[in-house]
């Protein structure tokens, strides 16, 4: 009868608080410990709802009916608790479930983990087979630790100071700033914060090091301190190495504030996901700059690329990993928090489905961001073996056991057909130690004690005391007794109640020590709102339950500047820096903590009578105390930043290093210097005009200048032109004698996309049932042209280029049929975005065109043809559908770079989100999509895509995306949205493209998280619009700005 009368109670707290506010299980349910508004009737519903048994909740109900009377009172109480009982039992069904759900992934991964390895050794020689299988075996070995071999690793020493490394580091939600940082202001400003600032200035210090980017969002919204709209800030100041040369004007560690979204509104990491390429070209743009003046200082005149990107939370390993696609720089990742361990927790409580977590989280959006994260990051680091083994294993793109197979291989020289899994490192988070105070034995602290509780008697004048010890002292009896330390906000995960329910019960231990309560700052608990009041309220109730008045001291206010001091008088988690031993939790972090200090003991947090006997041992236990003691000063160096940034420098270096290194030679590239600084120098000058074109087999430089302005201009301005013409009568190479392609001639080496200063792409998906190109297409290219050519001016400066699924080879003859000439467009983006051609460059005699070799090189990262091809016909064609298969290879699409099939059936057609989790899960990384009207499915690269080229023609033509204007139709290829979304302009052309791929594209919807709401930069017009109107609505984007 007592767990029912607890009941009644919680049942009658409900009625007292409003039986209105019980909202359907239809309507999302408000996360207590992640809003700032407290709703007790929802809290007793949680308490009722996870802490009771569904037959206890029927006996209250009959005890209910058998007690009833004709007050209004009973039968509401009677009517709640049906209404209880019910969310109990959809609780059980959303667990049950779930427990369905995790079953069926565990049954999945093995059955992939068998099958990828069945195709593994099936490359193998008869004496491999058994070394493979062998492999395997010892795989599936349990393990309690996941294991590296780096001993073959040189540590980051002195001796790299002559490397002078470009490292960029991403974390984009919160306030970030480098002094006076707000955390707490908001979930989004928390420790993270911190650690990048901190990360940031650290590795700026290394030896090696020249320049670090801190990049985060600008924010000029009035809402936030005018400092958040500054576009960038020193952390470090350039000054003299240890020899004391000066390092470089540029050198340092900087945050660099990139403008994207809403410029004048702050908002949470949760609506962020719309404007994430647009933040990627705003960087692109940064880099590329600081690239050419580091090239400048350091580099020898070339430019100096990005040792590393490295993305923090979800949404910024997303941008890091499309900027090291768009740059080939390696990428590094740190989850910091992960989206299927939320999505875990938020199942199991029952209180929301799917639907609602990701509404409310953005939680399917973020967990696909954390996968694409996995598949490009060459290093993924985490601060405990635990986040490796529990919240990693959770991911598609990561297994532990396939993971360690394809280590094997890779060490015996074995081809991973493409296969690949990410490197996780355990690197702990750095501290920062310069304001500890080594005190040995320090009896001058016992002094200090007896200064603040009124002790001394030698009439000396009192030291300066911390203000935060006097507010300590005056709630204890016995100062002098040894202090039990818990630091934290009042939350309920943090254990605190428990932790003060062991000191109360354990009378010895009151008896030997007191216990210091920091509890985040308050003034009136009754202002209060959110789930740490009822934290609060409970720890006065235990204390005045357990009479520990004078034990316990829970001070309402300290500063971050305090903790230092406050880690002087006490022991726990993190006092290891200040020599003193800790009693942590069992699970998790501090398990690597005690292992690497080995300065205190763990516990099971649910244990009280096992915190008590820990917290006992340590204090009565002298020679333990100070040995724990001693572990922590002689081992508290493995925390430091220095150590953290040694480390992680080391891993970084053992990734393979790439950075953007073109395979043409380009002898005329001091040309282009000259005729884009010349544009630049005359761009205010009037009736000036710099005339391109290609003549035959020949690119050609033509200008026309104002007689009068040239012979009047200024001297300096005459020299350009004077150079620029004399390199212009130089006689070309003979550009046979180039190996490999016969190339017509040097001149045509240069596209002339790269004196371009702007350029519309064509990426109209219009084709018919069979996947041909629509003849509407036609007329709607020759209206385009028209439209631009209405002005000279632009027309001069403006190139075209198409971007489509097509093979180059349908492309041209489309071109051909429609008598539209090939050398009108400047680039062709084929196949999916997985080649790019130039017509009038890199074409042979006979007039093929030939793929742009760089790009070829810059997309093929972890690419994999021949393991695609076997494994996607495997999985669009199980066994026993031979007869009628889903798809078919489509030879005549297909290239080096994509693997195209015929979809025979799309009803049988797995969606691309299907099939990419199934080729993440056996290590295949790859860029899937239909195409065509839904004719076809192409397996690109991971990094190639019709919008990831657009950023190459960036970095490699230096043609800005945000010149770019972009015409797609209402629907597409399931790339469409990757399109629509970034800093180049979007026109929209309505009723062109009337059936897409895009039905094919993913189960959950969540396009609104891709692509922006109210874009100024995305403007739609009718399909049958006008040359006239269509040069209008280019004119009216092109002065759209963020």
């Amino acid at each position: 009868m007592a767990a029912n009368e607890w009941i009644n109670g919680y049942l009658e707290a409900i009625l007292d608080s409003g039986a209105a506010a019980i909202e359907e299980q239809h309507k999302p349910a408000v996360d207590l410990r992640e809003r700032d508004h407290f709703n007790p009737t929802k809290y007793f519903v949680e308490e009722v709802v996870t802490g009771v048994d569904e037959t206890d909740l029927h006996r209250t109900w009959i005890k209910v009916v058998a007690t009833r009377n004709a007050r209004e009172r009973s039968s509401r109480l009677e009517n709640m608790c049906w209404r209880i009982w019910h969310l109990t039992r959809k609780k059980k069904q959303l667990e049950w479930e779930e427990l369905q759900r995790l079953a069926k992934r565990k049954w999945e991964r093995e059955l992939v983990r068998k099958d990828a390895t069945e195709d593994l050794v099936e490359d193998l020689s008869e004496g491999e087979k058994g070394d493979a299988v062998s492999e395997l075996i010892s795989a599936e070995t349990p393990r309690k630790t996941f294991q590296r071999d780096y001993s073959n690793l040189e540590v980051w020493s002195e001796d790299k100071k002559g490397k002078k490394l470009y490292i960029i580091l991403i974390s984009l939600h919160g306030l970030v700033r480098g002094e006076n940082m707000e955390l707490g202001r908001d979930s989004d400003t928390g420790g993270q914060v911190k650690y990048v600032v901190e990360l940031s200035r650290a590795l700026a210090k290394m030896p090696g090091v020249y320049r670090v980017d801190l990049f985060t969002r600008q924010v000029l919204s009035p809402e936030v301190d005018w400092s958040y709209g500054e576009p960038t800030e020193m952390l470090t100041t350039a000054g003299e190495d240890a020899d004391g040369n000066d390092v470089g004007e540029s050198s340092g560690a900087y945050i660099i504030r990139i403008p994207f979204g809403p410029r004048d509104k702050y908002l949470h990491k949760e609506l962020l996901w719309p404007y994430i390429q647009e933040f990627v070209d705003g960087s692109l743009a940064h880099i590329l700059n600081m690239s050419k003046v580091l090239g400048e200082q350091i580099g020898g005149g070339q430019p100096v690329w990005p040792y590393v990107i490295h993305g923090h939370y979800a949404d910024a390993g997303d941008s890091a990993a499309l900027l090291s696609g768009a740059l080939n720089v390696p990428m590094v990742l740190t989850g910091h928090s992960l989206g299927r361990n939320k999505l875990e927790q938020l199942l199991k409580q029952g209180r929301q489905s799917k639907e609602d977590i990701n509404s409310t989280y953005k939680i399917m959006r973020r967990i696909e961001a954390e996968e694409f994260s996995l598949d490009v990051a060459e290093l993924v680091i985490t601060s405990t073996q635990q986040e490796i083994e529990e919240q990693w294993g959770l991911y598609d793109g990561f297994d532990v056991k396939l993971e360690k197979v394809l280590r094997a291989r890779a060490r015996r020289g074995v081809n991973c057909h493409g296969r690949y899994m990410p490197r996780m490192v355990v690197i702990p988070p750095g501290m920062d130690f310069s304001n500890v105070v080594v005190q040995e034995d320090a009896p001058e602290i016992d002094g200090e004690i007896v200064s603040v509780i009124g002790g001394g008697t030698d009439g000396s004048s009192p030291k300066a005391i911390p203000t935060i010890w006097s507010d300590v002292m005056r709630f204890l009896t016995n100062p002098h007794k040894p202090m039990i330390l818990a630091l934290s906000r009042p939350d309920p995960k943090k254990n605190i109640t428990n932790l003060l329910k062991a000191f109360g019960e354990c009378r010895p231990l009151r008896e030997l020590a007191n216990l210091t309560l920091i509890m985040g700052n308050r003034d009136d608990i009754d202002e209060m709102t959110g789930p740490s009041v009822s934290v609060l309220v409970t720890v006065l109730k235990l204390i005045d339950k357990y009479d520990l008045y004078g034990q316990v001291a829970y001070p309402k206010h300290h500063k971050q500047a305090d903790v230092p001091d406050i880690y002087r008088l006490a022991a726990k988690t993190k006092a290891a820096a200040h020599g003193l031993p800790m009693v942590a939790t069992k699970n998790g972090g501090p398990v690597d903590i005690q292992r690497a200090l080995n300065n205190g003991l763990l516990v099971d947090p649910h244990d009280q009578k096992a915190i008590s006997d820990a917290l006992l041992k340590l204090v009565s236990e002298k020679n333990l105390w100070h040995e724990c003691r001693k572990n922590g000063w002689k081992n508290i160096h493995l925390y430091s930043w220095p150590e953290h940034c040694r480390t992680y420098l080391t891993k970084v270096a053992a990734c393979r290093m790439r950075h953007p290194q073109w395979q043409t030679d380009t002898p005329g590239d001091d040309i282009s210097s000259e005729v884009s600084s010349l544009n630049d120098s005359l761009k205010d000058v009037q009736d000036m005009s710099l005339r391109l074109s290609v003549d035959g087999d020949k690119a050609s430089l033509t200008g026309s200048l104002d007689p009068v302005a040239s012979s009047s201009g200024e001297p300096e301005l005459q020299d350009q032109v004077k150079q620029v013409l004399s390199k212009i009568n130089k006689p070309e190479t003979n550009s046979k004698e180039t190996e490999g392609v016969k190339l017509e001639n040097v001149g045509s080496k240069y596209p002339i996309l790269r004196r371009r200063r702007g350029l519309v792409v064509l990426t109209l998906d219009c084709y018919d049932s069979k996947g041909f190109p629509d003849k509407k297409m036609v007329q709607i290219i020759q209206d385009i042209f028209k439209a631009i050519r209405l002005d000279a001016q632009i027309a001069k400066l403006t190139g075209f280029a198409i971007s489509t699924a097509m093979p180059v080879s349908e492309t041209v003859e489309f071109f051909k049929s429609a008598k539209i000439q090939v050398n009108d467009f400047d680039a062709l983006i084929c196949g999916s975005g997985s080649e790019v051609y130039y017509p009038g460059t890199y074409t042979a005699e006979d007039g093929k065109l030939f793929s742009d070799p760089d790009y070829a090189s810059h997309v093929a990262f972890h690419w994999g043809y021949e393991g695609l091809k076997k494994t996607i016909c495997k999985l669009m064609n199980p066994e026993g559908e031979q007869d009628s298969p889903c798809v078919e290879e489509d030879m005549k699409s297909s290239n080096a770079h994509c693997v195209s099939y015929f979809v025979k059936d799309p009803t049988k057609a797995k969606k691309v989100d299907d099939l990419r989790q199934k080729l993440r899960m056996r290590g295949l990384r790859c860029h899937p999509m239909y195409c065509r009207n839904s004719t076809r499915i192409q397996v690109v690269p991971l990094l190639a895509s019709r919008a990831q080229a657009l950023r190459y023609l960036f970095v490699r033509w230096r043609l800005n995306v945000a010149n770019m204007f972009v015409i797609v139709g209402e629907t597409g290829d399931t790339d469409y949205e990757e399109l629509i979304a970034g800093a180049h302009k979007t026109l929209i052309m309505k009723e062109v493209v009337t059936e897409g791929s895009e039905a094919l594209l993913r189960t959950m919807d969540f396009r609104n998280d891709i692509v922006p709401p109210d874009s100024p930069l995305i403007k739609s017009i009718k399909g049958g619009a006008t040359p006239q109107e269509i040069s209008e609505a280019l004119k009216a984007l092109s002065k759209a700005s963020l």
